[in-house]
């Protein structure tokens, strides 16, 4: 049974409240042997709550969802989902909870929520636990995305609960606290399609609005002609920005089901997530994707394919007949295209340090050419970037003495420099360090055997990614041939 803590921890019941039909009350497993592993000081204190406190016995039994606040009300949230291409109208959290919504500092809305917790009546056969392993990779994936300023949900905590998990072998278990602006998802709004129920459909989609804040800048949503187009068109916005983001990084999701795309335009569920190294559209990390369907390259196809099951699941809400419905849906859609070629020129633009005036087709051009050269030369994706920042300052070898095809490069270079780019620029935008799949699994490795310390050094490398230090060049590097070529990642169920 859950206990409250003090006072010094208050959450809201919003979700549950607005949405009952969405959130099944329910608590998290007690923890037999609880042990705090990594806070995230920073957000806790982003989000008005004492770290020293989150530190405290009380403060680690909030964090499991062990001891529940005044105001607060656990749920695991109902949503649907396609995963894999395949569709399943009930999914929910199967392995967490919402704790609740707190106000942070700033004065927004955030979620606070569990991973690991236990099972729930949407576990669909499984444990509900998660092992100390893929809990600190979304940890340590998620803080890497919001240093490079790509949003994110974020990691709060990982609490060792003391309760092994079973998979291959007994692994030592753990739960991650992380925040978000909501967790809603195209997911949600398949399942409240799926009810029949238009009115919560409605609901819904107004809940999400408001949370959002859809309209109450320029957008005008809340107050335009038709607020649930409007809806839907912020979304297709948010997820072109977003994609468009992870393909300037190399950042492979690995798992962009439906039920894995927020309306807010975050990333969430790092399961089998990774960067890639080596430049190859059709790179692949996920021991579960074995077509491919998640590739790197594929990711703005699958997030258009993705926003068309959201329009699929608004229609009812989009106009009262069903013809005029989709053409106002596929209208919308046909915007994601030109606004990800968009986010991503101005995104490459910037990489390459050229003049904002430049066109879209221009930069694309000069881009494309680049990327093939990358692709043919097996180069880093990574280290090339970085190392164009010095080109851009006389220092051409770093860049080209990753290159076998010198005179392609060479070609290539001198038109890139006849647009004069800014060297310094390119360094604000190109990491020096990103979470090296090598590093991360040496890291999670080490603190699954006990020992904190590679993890809190790799934190400490990608939480400030732009700034090279000297000692630490072995977090700039590649990874070993032996190991890219072999690597897989895992979901953590």
């Amino acid at each position: 049974m859950s206990i409250a803590p003090p006072s010094t921890f208050s959450l809201d019941d919003r979700f549950a409240r607005e949405l009952p039909e969405m959130a099944l009350p329910w608590h998290a497993e007690v923890a037999p042997e609880p042990r705090l592993l990594v806070l995230n000081e920073p957000l806790a204190a982003e989000l008005g709550l004492d770290p020293a406190a989150l530190r405290g016995d009380d403060g680690v039994r909030f964090l499991l969802g062990n001891a529940v606040p005044p105001g607060a009300r656990p749920v695991a949230q109902a949503y649907a989902g396609h995963q894999f291409g395949g569709y399943n109208p009930r999914l929910g959290d199967g392995r967490a909870l919402l704790l609740g919504e707190l106000v942070d500092t700033g004065g927004r809305l955030r979620d606070l929520h569990l991973k690991g917790s236990g099972r729930t009546p949407f576990s669909r056969g499984g444990d509900g636990f998660a092992a100390v392993g893929p809990m600190l990779r979304e940890y340590v994936i998620s803080e890497a995305m919001h240093a490079l300023g790509i949003p994110t949900t974020r990691a709060l905590a990982v609490v060792a609960t003391g309760r092994p998990v079973y998979r291959e072998t007994a692994l030592p278990g753990a739960v991650l606290a992380r925040v978000a602006s909501s967790h809603l998802r195209v997911g949600s709004f398949q399942y409240a399609r799926s009810t029949g129920d238009v009115e919560l459909l409605r609901r819904l989609a107004d809940v999400a609005i408001e949370r959002h804040g859809i309209g109450s800048g320029d957008d005008g949503a809340a107050e335009a002609e038709n607020r649930y187009l409007a809806l839907y068109e912020s979304v297709v916005a948010v997820q072109a920005s977003l994609v468009a983001q992870w393909m300037l990084v190399g950042f492979i999701h690995g798992v962009m089901n439906t039920d894995n795309v927020t309306i807010s335009g975050e990333t969430i569920d790092y399961g089998p997530c990774a960067f890639m190294e080596a430049v190859d559209p059709a790179t692949v990390y996920s021991s579960i994707d074995a077509g491919g369907r998640y590739a790197y390259g594929n990711q703005p196809l699958i997030a258009e394919w993705n926003l068309a099951r959201l329009a699929e699941s608004l229609l009812p809400l989009l106009a009262e007949e069903q013809e005029p419905a989709v053409e106002l849906a596929v209208t919308a859609l046909k915007r994601f295209r030109p606004q990800y070629s968009a986010a991503w020129a101005a995104g490459m633009r910037a990489k390459l340090g050229l003049p904002e005036g430049l066109d879209d087709a221009a930069t694309g051009a000069l881009a494309e050419d680049l990327l093939e050269l990358l692709q043919a030369g097996h180069v880093d994706h990574t280290s090339f970037f970085r190392a164009l920042g010095a080109a851009a300052r006389g220092d051409v070898d770093p860049a080209r003495n990753l290159f076998l095809d010198l005179a392609g490069f060479d070609a290539w270079v001198q038109r890139w420099r006849a647009l004069s780019p800014d060297g310094e620029a390119m360094d604000r935008v190109n990491p020096v360090y990103i979470p090296r799949n090598h590093l991360v699994e040496e890291a999670l490795d080490a603190a699954t055997g006990g020992d904190l310390g590679p993890l809190g050094r790799l934190l400490e490398v990608v939480t400030r990614p732009f700034e090279e230090r000297p000692g630490l060049e072995r977090y700039a590097a590649p990874a070993p041939a032996d190991f890219g070529a072999a690597y897989r990642t895992f979901c953590g169920t």
